[in-house]
């Protein structure tokens, strides 16, 4: 099956498709340095678009990569362009600043997604003895017409790289933007402070996992808890299929990476780590599929579900 990821650039461990470029230490403070390894050096154009039959102009018109003529996608006629190097330059003075390091980034279904997923350079958050989470700002944007640029904070699990659902809202992220309305880039406490307010989301998210790990979860609840992630009603018979994906989510909440530590085992983290993991790495065609349902799709919205599930069963 033919990969979704395009280009990439990654930092130390090779991704699980085997391709990409090697990023060096010196270019993780270096956004047009990242931008070239990544594949992501060029540049989209809006052309007319007419009818089959009759030659008929319309509004709408086609997002043309230059380098080798690809349409991207179809656009209305207010949409306007941004390049990559625009998309994510503003992040540079967070780079310049030491605030944060570029880790990964790439394209997505033949160029009409990009993303750069950077490190926050802030302590990790210790969830139990063993369990560490990193904090990462995933910057998206699209040129088909279905991403406006986006900012997300994004809790990884270190243990299995699993990336996790934040519990909070993403007013820090609306922050990022705002101020770089305002002129981030000559002010360089009011890049500590986005930084800090990020890390005080990162934080109170933190805060929710532990109290996941702190309440522990016997084999029936955990079969609930699945059930109504999946939202399975109770009297529910389910299919064969089902079944079979609920079977696979209570041996990943058992033994699934990470989730065999003593200090979480049994408890609602390892259970929503299991539901995580299955996101991550069974749902869906393609690890490619996945990467884009978890971070894009349908998938980002069933982890915040499986993730408020698991509070609200907690207590």
């Amino acid at each position: 099956m033919a990969h979704e990821i395009e280009t990439m650039a990654f930092f130390q461990e090779t991704p699980w498709h085997g391709l990409g470029t090697a990023l060096e230490e010196a270019d993780l403070y270096d956004w047009p340095k990242t931008c070239e390894k990544a594949g992501l050096a060029w540049d989209v154009e809006l052309v007319p678009l007419v009818t089959a039959d009759t030659q008929a102009k319309v509004t709408h018109k086609a997002v043309r990569r230059s380098t080798d003529g690809r349409v991207l996608g179809v656009v209305g006629p207010r949409f306007c362009v941004l390049q990559n190097r625009e998309a994510f330059g503003w992040f540079q003075p967070f780079l310049d600043a030491k605030e944060a390091a570029l880790h990964t980034a790439g394209s997505l279904r033949n160029g009409s997604r990009v993303w750069v997923l950077a490190k926050i350079n802030r302590s990790p958050l210790v969830i139990a003895e063993g369990d560490e989470v990193e904090k990462f700002i995933l910057l998206s944007h699209g040129h088909d017409g279905s991403l406006a640029v986006r900012i997300g904070f994004t809790p990884v699990r270190v243990v299995c790289q699993n990336t996790l659902s934040m519990a909070h809202g993403s007013d820090a992220s609306k922050l990022i933007r705002i101020k770089h309305t305002k002129e981030i880039h000559e002010n360089l406490a009011s890049i500590r402070e986005v930084m800090d307010v990020a890390n005080s989301e990162f934080e109170a998210t933190a805060e929710q996992y532990r109290r996941l790990a702190r309440r522990s979860i016997n084999q029936s609840d955990l079969r609930r808890y699945i059930r109504k992630v999946l939202k399975v009603e109770d009297d529910q018979e389910g299919s064969t299929r089902l079944k079979n994906i609920m079977e696979e989510i209570v041996g990943l909440a058992e033994a699934g990476r990470g989730n065999d530590l003593a200090s979480i085992r049994g408890t609602y983290w390892s259970a929503y780590n299991g539901v995580n993991e299955w996101l991550g790495y069974s749902r869906g065609n393609s690890q490619d599929n996945r990467l884009n349902a978890l971070w894009f799709g349908d998938g980002a919205n069933l982890d915040r579900h499986a993730l408020a599930t698991a509070l609200a069963m907690a207590g």
